[in-house]
């Protein structure tokens, strides 16, 4: 387990970095011209960055990034 200390300004910048990649990831999810590989190993991405971003934001500003669904 690791530690880390941050200021209220670093941790503002961390979540709005979280965002724009969950952001990018969920707009490429609706390109039909990726493979489905390559959406399989985004669903993975955007696991990660999903449990990253919980750790360091209120319930109430998760809801928007919930995954209504898995890609088939």
């Amino acid at each position: 387990m690791l530690g880390l200390i941050l200021t209220e300004k670093e941790m503002k910048e961390i979540e709005y970095l979280l965002k724009r990649e969950m952001d990018e990831i969920l707009f490429d999810f609706e390109d039909e011209r990726i493979d489905y590989v390559v959406k399989r190993s985004m669903e993975e991405r955007y696991a990660i960055l999903f449990q990253l971003f919980s750790r360091i934001t209120a319930p109430v500003d998760r809801v928007q990034y919930i995954r209504k669904r898995m890609h088939k």
